[in-house]
């Protein structure tokens, strides 16, 4: 299970490895994305609170990356944080996730982004519940959510 401190240790000196990279140009981005994930997972946006589809789905299953599809999170560690945001207390895997000290917006942050495309998926906070403590704040414009896995269990 990841800390916090593990997490600052990632997005000050490194993160892990990631199993596979996928990279593409800015237009087979927006070829493969439709213009709101373009803006959010290419462009490092933010959609408005309670608007995303998956907030308020707690279906079984796993959430993929929208750019390539790489596992994120199981549905299992999705909890409501009451943020507007799809929540999760862990990735499904340590490479899954990359992370970088975000200084915008006049606050210290941690970025998250998907390890195998640099996908924007939000920010991971220390202020979830335990065991982990961590609050990962997920856009839903990032994810998919894939049912079929669970099925396959």
């Amino acid at each position: 299970m990841l800390t916090w401190k593990e997490i600052i240790n990632f997005s000050v000196k490194g993160n892990p490895i990631p199993d596979r990279r996928v990279e593409k140009t800015d237009a087979e981005w927006r070829q493969q994305l439709t213009p709101k994930q373009f803006r959010i997972a290419r462009q490092k946006g933010t959609e408005r609170p309670y608007s995303g589809e998956l907030c308020s789905i707690y279906d079984e299953g796993q959430y993929n990356c929208i750019c390539c599809d790489t596992p994120l999170f199981d549905s299992t560690i999705k909890f409501e944080s009451g943020s507007g945001w799809p929540s999760f207390t862990q990735p499904i895997a340590p490479k899954a996730i990359k992370y970088h000290k975000d200084s915008s917006l006049g606050m210290v942050r941690v970025e998250v982004m998907c390890n195998t495309c640099d996908g924007h998926l939000g920010h991971v906070f220390p202020d979830g519940p335990e065991p982990s403590g961590l609050r990962y704040c997920i856009n839903s414009e990032s994810m998919t959510l894939d049912s079929k896995v669970e099925e396959t269990k």
